[in-house]
């Protein structure tokens, strides 16, 4: 059986001749891409060059000037590798519209997921705006297993029992079977889920070689120890150790508060030391989740070491306030949504611009319309604020955080990923060109919805999904990712 590289060498290869066809017959290339400046960071090119596109594919990127159906002039814009991004909520076209403007050609949810994940991908077959994929979601594999009673979050209390754990692993075995990228766990949700059990299910992803994406916990109890969120990494680094599962633990900064840069340290470490780990950040100082959730359960002050004045309850607007809090928590509200400011800045800017961090937007499913801007601008706040402004990484490297990167996490799981996150002759066209001087975000806290500047075209599979600066409707290029395909 061929491995993994063998078989990506095998597409390659046949795809290599049309590179070396520099003279291919002008209606053999269905677009070409002229005068950009080309960055792919998989090879490191950075150069001027010419992209022909047959078939959803890139079947050039030549110096010389190539001719085609349809040409787009590139010239004074960055010609980049379409943005992956490993978790993003949104998962529906409303959500893709503003990741699409935001130059994402891949929208995956790997820490919430879905479930049962065969409903999720028949859903969605045919009318996605960009590709698409998700986890197996823990949250809904107990869901099914023990149902919803008077208290709707019953299913994150239980505590399982062997046997329990046993029917767990019987339906991410579907849910791994139908394509589900691995697991997805949000243990800070799910109190009741013991040790044994996480340690088990990791154990089942290694055995699957699927990759397990956590949501780590905190600390709970009357007494909550100084730096625990140091503790909540310690345990899944230490399951993947022992396991040889893949990890990949999302928005460190929430995570880690004023411990980021001690678990980054420490993830960094455990990497060196053979250990198959990841971590991802989005560019901004506040969270965003549900006031409904175990999150806020008693204790909640000392845990996440805020007050309630720094939550923003996203219906009105408002700063929240004892009375406000107890309020919608009891009446529970079905548009439960806070803006949480938690997230030292000093730990965003360094996860922001630390080597092994992905770019990751957390992105939401937009229900209000007033929900986090990070689904809007994750990715230009990156190249505007922290390349072009304020420096903090170059603008190769960012690049890498946002396709190449988080492409060549999932390819040994994915092999379709191998295809994506560079800009090379046998690659999947999803292309994003964007303005290095102009790109911007321009989603706000207050105005989340706001598509984002300078993002100029974004191709997935080869067509426009935005065409100088504007999204073109009614077409659905999207595919699906799915484990071992």
């Amino acid at each position: 059986m061929l491995t993994f590289r063998a078989r990506i060498s095998v597409l390659l290869i046949a795809w290599l001749p049309l590179s070396c066809l520099g003279q291919v017959a002008a209606s053999e290339y269905s677009l070409v891409i002229k005068n950009g400046r080309v960055m792919d960071p998989a090879t490191g090119l950075d150069a001027f060059r010419n992209i022909g596109i047959i078939d959803g594919r890139i079947a050039a990127v030549s110096q010389s000037e190539l001719d085609g159906r349809e040409i787009v002039d590139a010239s004074g814009l960055v010609v980049a590798p379409g943005f992956i991004d490993l978790h993003a909520h949104g998962q529906n076209n409303t959500a893709n519209r503003y990741q699409a403007r935001d130059g994402v050609t891949t929208a995956l949810d790997l820490e919430g997921g879905r479930f049962p994940v065969a409903d999720y991908y028949r859903d969605r077959h045919g009318t996605a705006i960009l590709n698409y994929g998700v986890a197996v979601s823990h949250h809904g594999v107990r869901r099914s297993i023990w149902p919803d009673g008077e208290d709707e979050n019953s299913w994150a209390y239980i505590e399982a029992n062997p046997g329990g754990i046993d029917r767990i692993l019987e339906k991410f075995a579907q849910g791994l079977a139908d394509g589900g990228i691995g697991a997805g766990l949000g243990l800070e949700y799910t109190p009741g889920v013991g040790y044994d059990e996480v340690y088990r299910i990791f154990r089942f992803m290694a055995e699957n070689n699927a990759p397990v994406t956590v949501h780590v916990r905190r600390a709970r109890g009357d007494r909550v120890a100084p730096h625990s969120n140091v503790a909540s990494i310690q345990e899944v680094l230490a399951n993947a150790a022992a396991t040889r599962a893949a990890l990949h633990i999302v928005h460190i900064t929430p995570s880690g508060l004023g411990d980021t840069a001690t678990i980054l340290e420490m993830i960094s470490g455990a990497k060196n030391a053979g250990v198959d780990v990841s971590t991802e950040v989005y560019p901004y100082t506040a969270g965003s989740t549900s006031l409904l959730s175990a999150a806020f359960d008693d204790g909640w002050q000392q845990r996440l070491d805020m007050s309630f004045g720094d939550l923003v309850w996203v219906a009105t607007g408002e700063r929240m306030t004892e009375e406000m809090f107890n309020r919608y928590r009891s009446q529970g509200e079905t548009t439960s949504t806070v803006i949480a400011h938690f997230i030292p800045e000093e730990a965003m800017l360094h996860a922001v611009a630390h080597p092994m961090t992905h770019i990751a937007s957390d992105g939401p499913t937009w229900i209000t319309g007033k929900e986090h801007p990070r689904g809007a601008g994750t990715y230009a706040r990156v190249l505007g604020v922290h390349v072009r402004e304020r420096q903090d990484l170059d603008l190769m490297t960012a690049i890498s955080k946002m396709s190449w990167m988080p492409a060549e996490r999932l390819a040994p799981f994915v092999p379709a990923m191998g295809l994506k996150g560079r800009i090379n002759t046998g690659a999947d066209a999803d292309i994003t060109i964007f303005d290095p001087e102009r790109v911007i975000d321009r989603a706000t806290y207050e105005a989340p919805m706001q598509y984002s500047e300078g993002i100029v075209h974004v191709l997935v599979g080869g067509e426009f999904v935005v065409r100088d600066e504007k999204f073109v409707e009614n077409v659905f290029p999207g595919r699906p990712i799915r484990l071992g395909k």
